[in-house]
C-alpha cells in the first residue's frame, strides 16, 4: 500500500479541535440550563431527552472526518507483483555521524549538509540500486541495497550525531561494512560513496580500501566542511549550550580534512569531491556514474496500483448523513442499554428519600 497525499494527515488535528469545542458547549448547555430550572424540573420539562445521543453524534462525526481525511490521503494498494528488468549500479552511501558533524562551518551544518546532497543526488538517479551506512566509532547498517528511494530518503533523514555512541571516524569499518551489502548472485558493478569531514579517521583505511577495489568497489569520497574549520556546538533540545573543549579547556577546531579523503578515493580508482555547493556535487556524481557501466539486474515491484478513496468518501458520507438522522430524543433500545445508568440513579435517590 502507498498513500499518494500524506500531507492531509495535518487535518487529523481537527478531531481534538472538535472534542474541545463539545466539551465547551456541553458546560455551557449545563450551565444555562442550571439557570432556567432545577434538574428535576428539566427532567419533567424534557422527559424523553437522551444522554447518549449527543456522544453518539460526536462520535459520527469524528470517524466521519478521519474517514475524509484518509480519502483526501488517497490510499492505493498494488493488485499485483511483478518482475521487471532494470539497468544500473549498486550504490551505497556510508554517511559518517560522528559529532564533528555538527560544526557549521558549512551551513546548516556538516550532517544536514551531508543529508541534502545524497537526497538530491537520489533525485537524480534513474534505475540504480541504493543502500545506507552510518559509521562513527563503528559502522552501522541503515538501509539494505532497494530500489526504494521514498524508504531511502525517510532513513536518511533520520539519521543524526546521536545515533551512534562510540565516537570517531571509522572510515574502515564502513568500508568493511558496505562489502556486505552487494548481491554476489546478481554481479552488478559497485560504487560506494562515503561523505564525510575526513578528521580522526582510525588507521589502516588505505589497506581495507585497496581490498575493496580488488571486490569490485569503486569508492568515490565526498568531503564536507571547511579546511578553516569551526567548533563543534554541544546542542541541547536543538539550541547551542556550549562548544566541545579539550583537556587544556580549549575549544576544539574540527578540520576537513581532505587528504585522507582522496587517498581512499585513489585506491580504488575514484575520486574527491569537494562537497560545499549541493549542485556541483550532484553533477559531478551523475557524470561518474554515467562512466561506470549499467548491470541488467531484477527488481520485484508493485504494478497497477489502484486507488482506495472512493471507499472512505463514502463511509465518511454515510457517517454524515447518519449523524443528521439520529436526533438527541431517547429511543427505547438505548433505553434498554442505559449507557448511563440512569435507572440506577432514580433508585439511589428514592432510597434517599
Amino acid at each position: 500500500m502507498m498513500l499518494e497525499e500524506k500531507i492531509w494527515f495535518w487535518l487529523l488535528l481537527v478531531i481534538p479541535l472538535v472534542i474541545v469545542l463539545y466539551l465547551l458547549l456541553v458546560f455551557w448547555q449545563r450551565r444555562t440550563r442550571r439557570k432556567f430550572a432545577d434538574s428535576h424540573l428539566l427532567k419533567s420539562l424534557v422527559p424523553d431527552r437522551s444522554r447518549s445521543k449527543p456522544f453518539l453524534k460526536l462520535l459520527l462525526i469524528l470517524l466521519g472526518i478521519a474517514a475524509l481525511v484518509v480519502a483526501l490521503v488517497n490510499p492505493k494498494i498494488g493488485s499485483k507483483m511483478e518482475t521487471v528488468k532494470r539497468e544500473g549500479v549498486d550504490i551505497v552511501f556510508a554517511i559518517d555521524v560522528s559529532k564533528s558533524m555538527e560544526a557549521e562551518d558549512i551551513a546548516p551544518s556538516r550532517i544536514e549538509k551531508s543529508k541534502q546532497l545524497v537526497s538530491q543526488i537520489l533525485n537524480n538517479l534513474g534505475s540504480d540500486r541504493v543502500g545506507i551506512i552510518a559509521y562513527a566509532g563503528g559502522a552501522f547498517p541503515q538501509l539494505p541495497i532497494t530500489t526504494d528511494y521514498s524508504s531511502a530518503k525517510m532513513f536518511l533523514q533520520a539519521l543524526n550525531t546521536d545515533m551512534i555512541s562510540s565516537q570517531g571516524t571509522a572510515i574502515s569499518d564502513a568500508i568493511e561494512l558496505a562489502t556486505t551489502y552487494y548481491d554476489d548472485d546478481q554481479q552488478t558493478n559497485r560504487v560506494l560513496f562515503i561523505i564525510s569531514d575526513g578528521e580522526d579517521h582510525e588507521g589502516n583505511v588505505e589497506d581495507i580500501a585497496e581490498q575493496a577495489a580488488e571486490d569490485g568497489i569503486r569508492i568515490f569520497t565526498i568531503g564536507v566542511g571547511t579546511e578553516k574549520g569551526g567548533p563543534i556546538p554541544i546542542k541541547r533540545n536543538g539550541v547551542i549550550q556550549n562548544y566541545k573543549k579539550d583537556n587544556q579547556n580549549e575549544t576544539v577546531i574540527t578540520r576537513l580534512n581532505p587528504q585522507t579523503l582522496q587517498e581512499i578515493a585513489d585506491a580504488t580508482e575514484g575520486a574527491y569531491i569537494e562537497g560545499n555547493v549541493t549542485g556541483d556535487v550532484v553533477d559531478e556524481v551523475l557524470s561518474q556514474l554515467q562512466n561506470i557501466e549499467k548491470t541488467e539486474f531484477e527488481a520485484k515491484q508493485f504494478a497497477d496500483y489502484e486507488s482506495q478513496f472512493q471507499w472512505f468518501l463514502g463511509i465518511a458520507l454515510a457517517l454524515f448523513f447518519l449523524d443528521i438522522f439520529v436526533l438527541e430524543k431517547s429511543t427505547a433500545w438505548l433505553r434498554k442499554l442505559n449507557l448511563f445508568n440512569e435507572g440506577g440513579r432514580k433508585k439511589e435517590k428514592n432510597d434517599a428519600a
